[in-house]
């Protein structure tokens, strides 16, 4: 059950990731399109930013999970959180 409950939050994290990346990439491009905003984004360098962007719905995912007393499925959207985190540092590095 417990195993079920973090799987499910790391879902919602990573859809709630997907979903906060396509808004940030929205609003941010001028009106171009999702996929010549991500494409421009690589080639300057700013696509760890939107990512970061993109994360901070996982925020609002992890509060509803805390305020619904579902512990395991926040600590599910903090792990994703975190590993977001650590692949943005390292795309930043290279």
């Amino acid at each position: 059950m417990i195993k079920k409950d973090i799987f499910i939050g790391i879902f919602v994290g990573l859809i709630a990731n997907a979903i906060g990346l396509f808004f940030s990439a929205t609003l941010l491009g001028n009106g171009d399109d999702f996929v010549t905003v991500i494409k421009a984004a690589a080639n300057e360098g700013f696509l760890g930013k939107l990512i970061s962007l993109g994360a901070i719905l996982n925020l609002i995912a992890f509060f509803i999970f805390i305020r619904k007393k579902q512990d395991y499925r926040a600590r599910g959207v903090l792990l994703i959180t975190v590993f977001i985190a650590v692949f943005t540092f390292i795309f930043k590095l290279f």
